[in-house]
């Protein structure tokens, strides 16, 4: 199963992705009948979805001056909190023995592609079946966006080889290149996988209280790798970054070329990252 993840990343992506979503210059054709069978739809969200990733990896040619200051005060930030991944990993290990078992089997197994993908098929499989557009819609986001920023964190920990924390080399010790499963730290998969679903669902509700019930089980996976052992806590910050900009991305592309019938609004929550003197953080607009 993981090969064939891995194999459907390298079909659909060969460069980096975008870190902020631009406007939408791309020209649609909205003269084409919408598919009324199975097949059709399938074809159709096929199309988009390959559309989708197109535009994501597409967009660092249209970047300008504050896309790539955006850029920097992620990588900025995220050498930032490396400072902190000791006494974080310190204080999640001695809450480990009284972290529930239940929760933390969840978070590994949902942050596991070969169950991500699964239930991604099962809510698309819904959709189709039942012809409701809107779900058709979010389960094309959400692979999406899925397999753009997997493959690169698949791409990230190979090139960059950090090591885990169980190694106990260190949170600055790093080996590219090496195909030792203890120097793939960074970035995180499972966060990368359950914060991408998570974003994708919560923006389809207005209600904020359903919205943080989202984002909580969002959260499960990264926070137990942590308490796992298998990561520091500045992969876990970078990964979800990462997931809610591409998220974004993708999702005001298909607003945008109208592909989809359904509930639709110019502004829904989005994420900032930010980092100064006296703070660090996320800042969410409603």
């Amino acid at each position: 199963m993981r090969a064939l993840v891995f194999s459907l990343l390298l079909i659909f992506l060969f460069v980096p992705t975008c870190i902020q979503a631009q406007s939408l210059d791309t020209q649609i054709d909205f003269s084409e009948p919408k598919p009324e069978t199975i097949w059709g739809m399938v074809k159709y969200d096929t199309e988009y979805t390959f559309k989708s990733v197109s535009y994501a990896v597409t967009r660092p040619l249209y970047w300008q001056g504050d896309d790539f200051a955006k850029l920097g005060i992620l990588l900025g930030g995220t050498a930032a909190l490396t400072f902190t991944d000791e006494s974080i990993r310190e204080f999640a290990q001695n809450q480990s023995e009284d972290f529930p078992g239940v929760i933390r089997d969840f978070g590994w197994y949902f942050g596991s592609p070969q169950n991500y993908f699964m239930a991604n098929a099962g809510l698309y499989g819904f959709g189709l079946f039942t012809k409701n557009e809107n779900l058709r819609r979010v389960s094309v986001l959400i692979i999406s966006s899925s397999l753009t920023t997997g493959f690169i964190q698949s791409l990230s920990k190979g090139l960059i080889g950090r090591a885990r924390p169980g190694t106990e080399v260190g949170h600055l010790s790093f080996k590219p290149f090496s195909n030792d499963a203890g120097y793939r730290s960074f970035p995180s998969g499972h966060t990368v996988l359950s914060i991408t679903m998570a974003h994708s669902i919560a923006k389809q509700f207005d209600n904020p209280w359903v919205k943080a019930g989202i984002y909580t089980i969002g959260a499960i996976p990264p926070i137990s790798r942590i308490i796992d052992d298998a990561h520091w806590f500045s992969d876990i910050a970078f990964s979800t970054v990462l997931s809610i900009f591409v998220v974004d991305a993708i999702d005001k592309f298909l607003f945008g070329s109208e592909a989809y019938e359904g509930p639709k609004k110019e502004k829904a929550i989005s994420w900032n990252f930010r980092i100064g003197t006296n703070q660090i953080g996320f800042v969410g607009t409603f």
